[in-house]
């Protein structure tokens, strides 16, 4: 809320010598200054003013010049913003000149760095005036008291951390694939092909599966006709491929001792081959090819166009057509990993015997943030070249708020490897060191990481854009994000993000109570300063001097808390 503050008597008397030819000390008509906002109010970390002021007629000598200069005064210091400086209307100079007769309305602005410190302090205008060469002694006026900082209440060490994942998988599923070919036209199995050496590994493979106890297979047949000879004789030949490849693969099973399950079909004309073997090919008009293939979707009508293209064709019939004709032979195996009982005992008695997702993944298997530290600790003396043990290590000392630690971890990770997750995180430690230029930079090296939208709010929030804080959190649950929805005034949502923090903290109750505040609800002020102050007695002096909190200054049950 505005206020308006009267010019002292002194002050108005030492102006009317400024503008009294006479000397007289007479009286003047009510004076006033505005200072915007009331309280002044950190924003971004910087607390700004607007200051309005009117000189009525009769106010300036033509020879004086007056600087006014804003300074907040708390206890332990003062800062001070721009001056300005006024002159009257025979002053020779570059200065805003006021008139004597008219007077004018001025318009200042000032903008101080935030220290914790002006929460209780004081805005005054000094003035240093002169008539020509003689000095005039003008007393100070106040025009402001105090500083709302609940925008500072930002904390980026409260923010998540980028974890580098695991790419643990329980079921790895792999195909393996072999191919029997056929003639033009012809359906019989070959010795020649049956006797390839990639149908021998691949039949080893189907049997050294089967005998792993931890392994999986199962088979597919699928036997195809090239996409030349009519759709009804495809169909027929590319039936009896299947069925002739299905009866042999039966049989090598059967003679193995082999029972698993196998699926075969047919495809008559292999159109969707033919197309990507031509795609990936170098012939000559292969684009016309590809085009026709586009235009037409009736098969006897592909075939018909594309022999049409006599310059082509031969080279299709002899290069591309058979690859076409043949059975293809497909091992689907799933390898069956150690369960997280096993990983989690093998984390602690011998964590050598697991590979690197395996290591990682036990970390995420308990909530014990000392095991979980231990955890990536020997992640990282067995495999020190993957970065990921090193930033994960550094997440676990940033949430025990050694950021000195943590640091050095994110950049021992980006030595090994530079990743996002490293400067994401990097990017928070510049965040708790106000730096935010650094932050915003080391942001942008974080593409893709899922916790950035967190870290750019908490980024936000610290520049004072509140409203694009707000939309960056989303619909995260923390204290920041409650912090940006109080400062757009959004209140309801405010509370729910509060209520649905997953660990609530002193602030946590604390910002519930700046929400009552606002919405003059005094016994949620009270209730909810009540717990803040229960887990963290520093909260007391916090709120005693919160104007968040001021017209509960005379609600006994509020000062009780303060005692």
């Amino acid at each position: 809320m505005n206020k308006k503050f009267l010019l002292p008597f002194c002050v108005l008397a030492a102006i009317v010598f400024l503008s009294s030819c006479s000397g007289k000390l007479t009286p003047l008509a009510e004076q006033y200054i505005k200072a915007e906002p009331q309280p002044l109010e950190a924003i971004g970390g910087n607390v700004p003013v607007t200051i309005n002021a009117t000189f009525p007629a009769k106010w300036f000598n033509k020879n004086a010049v007056v600087t006014v200069t804003p300074v907040l005064r708390y206890q332990g210091g003062e800062a001070w913003g721009t001056s300005y400086t006024y002159q009257g209307e025979k002053v020779k100079g570059n200065n805003q000149t006021i008139s004597q007769s008219a007077g004018g309305n001025v318009t200042m602005k000032a903008s101080f760095t935030y220290k914790p410190e002006m929460k209780k302090s004081e805005l005054f205008l000094t003035f240093d005036a002169k008539i020509k060469s003689k000095t005039v002694a003008l007393p100070d006026v106040k025009i402001g008291e105090g500083v709302i900082a609940t925008g500072e209440l930002a904390d980026a060490a409260t923010a998540s951390a980028a974890v580098a994942p695991d790419k643990f998988q329980r079921i790895i599923k792999e195909a393996y694939d072999a191919n029997i070919m056929f003639l033009i036209q012809q359906a019989e199995l070959r010795s020649k092909e049956l006797n390839k050496q990639d149908i021998t590994d691949w039949k080893n493979l189907v049997r050294n599966a089967d005998e792993a106890p931890n392994q999986n297979v199962a088979i597919e047949i699928s036997a195809y006709a090239s996409p030349d000879g009519g759709l009804k004789l495809n169909t027929g030949l590319a039936e009896k491929r299947e069925a002739n490849t299905t009866k042999y693969l039966n049989q090598e099973l059967k003679k193995a001792k082999i029972d698993v399950p196998v699926d075969a079909r047919y495809t008559a004309q292999d159109w969707d081959g033919f197309q990507e073997l031509v795609s990936k090919s170098s012939i000559q008009d292969k684009d016309l090819v590809l085009r026709v293939l586009s235009m037409y979707k009736d098969p006897e009508q592909r075939e018909k166009e594309i022999k049409n293209i006599s310059s082509v064709f031969s080279v299709l019939a002899d290069e591309i057509l058979p690859q076409l004709r043949r059975s293809r032979l497909t091992a689907n195996v799933e390898i069956i990993g150690k369960s997280d009982d096993e990983i989690s005992a093998l984390a602690k008695s011998d964590p050598r015997a697991l590979n690197i997702e395996e290591i990682l993944y036990a970390a995420t298997l308990t909530n014990n943030a000392a095991e979980k530290e231990a955890i990536y600790t020997k992640a990282s003396q067995q495999y020190a070249n993957d970065y990921r043990t090193w930033n994960n290590i550094g997440i676990m000392r940033f949430k025990a708020g050694d950021l000195a630690k943590a640091e050095e971890m994110f950049n021992k990770a980006n030595s090994v490897k530079a990743n996002s997750e490293s400067n994401m995180n990097l990017g928070l430690i510049a965040l708790t060191k106000g730096d935010n230029a650094k932050a915003q930079q080391l942001f942008g090296n974080a593409a893709n990481v899922p916790e950035l939208s967190e870290a750019l709010g908490v980024l936000y929030l610290q520049q004072g854009d509140y409203a694009k804080a707000a939309g960056s959190f989303g619909s995260i649950k923390s204290n920041n994000a409650a912090l940006a929805q109080i400062m757009t005034k959004d209140y309801s949502k405010a509370l729910q993000t509060l209520n649905a923090v997953a660990s609530p903290d002193a602030t946590t109750n604390y910002l519930k109570a700046i929400v009552a505040a606002r919405t003059n609800d005094a016994a949620g002020v009270v209730s909810n300063l009540k717990a803040s102050i229960a887990k963290d007695r520093a909260m007391v002096k916090e709120a005693a001097t919160d104007l968040e909190f001021a017209k509960y200054a005379t609600n006994a049950d509020f000062s009780a808390l303060l005692r």
